[in-house]
């Protein structure tokens, strides 16, 4: 097992090494495995990407991120102009172009509501609105649209058929869970990177609304 400076010393190597990240002024504090970065960046895919560079360095137990997004001066838009963008953006992307979603901007900060089929859909939303110019925040309220026929069982199967067909998961140290579409998982997961990739793997099945995550990182 790690050290708590071994981890700080291969998350901040993870940190440097990713070209997403383009600010230098991020800082690392590890405590009985908890990583918790601070800081400040330019923009709120570096936040994101730094968050996710440190779950995928093995021996994370968690990630608290309290970095800072501070635009500077020539990066700054209008909320009007970040509206815009979102819209275009909602309108353009495949996945989301016949979806109910709408972006209303406050002082640079992106609440999305509406409804889709698919809990990817959500996530995708998110993701790509905060890739924008000007965004420093994004608040997700997007509801995923409940499916005419929701079996637990067969979405408890869909579920299970998915994790098995991943090479890198080892779905036999996973419980899954259904209730009125809400999914649970409990065990153990060797990275957080993993943990990631199941619940990726569970938000295109069909009637699936949420997922509680309760996986342990080893």
């Amino acid at each position: 097992m790690k050290t708590d400076e071994q981890l700080r010393t291969d998350v901040i190597s993870e940190l440097q090494w990713n070209p997403r990240i383009k600010s230098r002024q991020i800082g690392v504090i590890v405590k009985d495995g908890a990583v918790t970065l601070t800081g400040m960046v330019e923009t709120l895919a570096d936040k994101r990407s730094a968050d996710l560079a440190a779950k995928n360095v093995k021996g994370v137990r968690a990630v608290a991120d309290d970095i800072e997004v501070k635009l500077p001066a020539q990066m700054r838009r209008s909320d009007e102009g970040i509206a815009e963008q979102a819209a275009r953006l909602l309108t353009w992307y495949s996945s989301l172009r016949d979806m109910d979603v709408q972006a209303e901007v406050d002082n640079g900060h992106v609440i999305l509501t509406g409804d889709v089929d698919f809990l990817y859909q959500k996530e995708i939303a998110a993701e790509r609105v905060a890739e924008l110019d000007g965004v420093i925040g994004v608040s997700n309220k997007i509801t995923v649209r409940p499916p005419k026929i929701a079996d637990a069982r067969e979405v408890k199967r869909q579920i299970m058929s998915a994790l098995h067909r991943h090479a890198n998961l080892e779905a036999s140290r996973v419980d899954v869970s259904v209730i009125e579409g809400a999914v649970t998982l409990e065990g153990t997961v060797d990275t957080y990177r993993e943990r990631d990739l199941i619940k990726e793997a569970i938000r295109g099945t069909s009637g699936v609304h949420e997922i509680v995550d309760n996986l342990r990182v080893r």
